[in-house]
């Protein structure tokens, strides 16, 4: 029985909502008895079967992985669900998901017709930030999913971002990192769900307030691979470069064409590029600074020098 013994942990915020003790103890006799009666005791581990269970309407994760459920589906066959679901009883035979869907998904696909679930008593507003609280804490959620999933609690569950920091363990600055990644353009925010980009390269792009230049740079990093730092320096390259001086019959156009030149440049080069024009004719010179006699040898070698 002590593999049914549920993990803690949760967070604060979670432990809170969790008011009713866990009668671990006694959960065999109690499972047999509830199964007889066909009344689980809330609060405690009880087999109940997969088709009395109605999917959790505020579930936050929408993707899951159909090669990792097949993987968990066969550990399941072969030892069974270790960690209970969570549910709460809607009626006499009928159950509604709080947490577990993975579980729940890969225990039909096991052929499993009942399984373990902690039963609790929970109000539509505590089943969501249940619900919630419980996916936050899993480490196979995209840096998306978090976020929505913040912008839900605040939303939904009316909390301030200093209450959602308190409920799930993270500073505010956390807090609104991520939800700064929903400001971003919806192809970058697929990216980042799709694994195309890290949350590293992520926070870069946050920095880049124009959505041309946002993109232009989330392209650069999938077409040359660019590392979080080599998409730092490009971004840092964006924002300190100043327009080139305009000669007579230099027009914003080309103005853009230049910049694009430097963003590119910085992009091979891992540094701040500056083209320097001079005239309308565009005469000038390129700018490649250099930090050391390493970084000197390192930007030689790209030149095949």
């Amino acid at each position: 029985m002590a593999a049914l013994q549920r993990k803690t942990g949760l967070g604060k915020g979670l432990s809170a909502l969790l008011q009713d003790d866990i009668n671990i103890g006694n959960s065999s006799s109690s499972s047999r008895e509830n199964k007889e009666t066909s009344i689980p005791s809330v609060g405690s581990i009880n087999f109940i079967k997969v088709d009395q269970i109605a999917v959790n309407p505020y579930q936050p994760r929408t993707d899951f992985d159909e090669q990792a459920l097949k993987e968990l589906a066969e550990s399941i066959t072969l030892q069974g669900l270790i960690q209970p679901i969570t549910v709460r009883q809607v009626n006499k035979d009928q159950y509604q998901l709080i947490s577990g869907e993975r579980r729940l998904r890969a225990s039909i696909m096991a052929g499993l017709t009942e399984i373990p679930a902690y039963v609790r008593t929970a109000n539509d507003q505590q089943m969501l930030e249940m619900a919630l609280i419980e996916n936050i804490q899993r480490e196979n959620l995209n840096a998306i999913e978090v976020a929505l999933t913040f912008q839900r609690m605040i939303e939904e569950c009316n909390l301030k971002q200093e209450e959602l920091g308190e409920r799930v363990s993270k500073n505010r600055s956390t807090v609104t990192n991520y939800l700064r990644l929903l400001k971003l353009p919806p192809v970058i925010q697929a990216g980042i769900r799709d694994g195309k980009i890290s949350m590293g390269h992520a926070r870069a792009l946050i920095n880049v307030g124009d959505i041309e230049k946002q993109l232009y740079v989330y392209e650069q990093i999938i077409e040359k691979d660019l590392s979080v730092r080599m998409a730092e320096i490009l971004v840092r390259n964006i924002q300190e470069q100043t327009k080139p001086k305009k000669g007579k019959g230099v027009g914003k156009q080309l103005d853009f064409q230049y910049q694009k030149i430097e963003d590119d440049l910085a992009s091979k080069f891992s540094t701040r590029v500056r083209l320097n024009i001079k005239n309308s004719k565009g005469k000038g010179s390129i700018e490649i600074p250099f930090e050391s006699e390493e970084d000197l040898s390192r930007i030689l070698e790209l030149l095949d020098w």
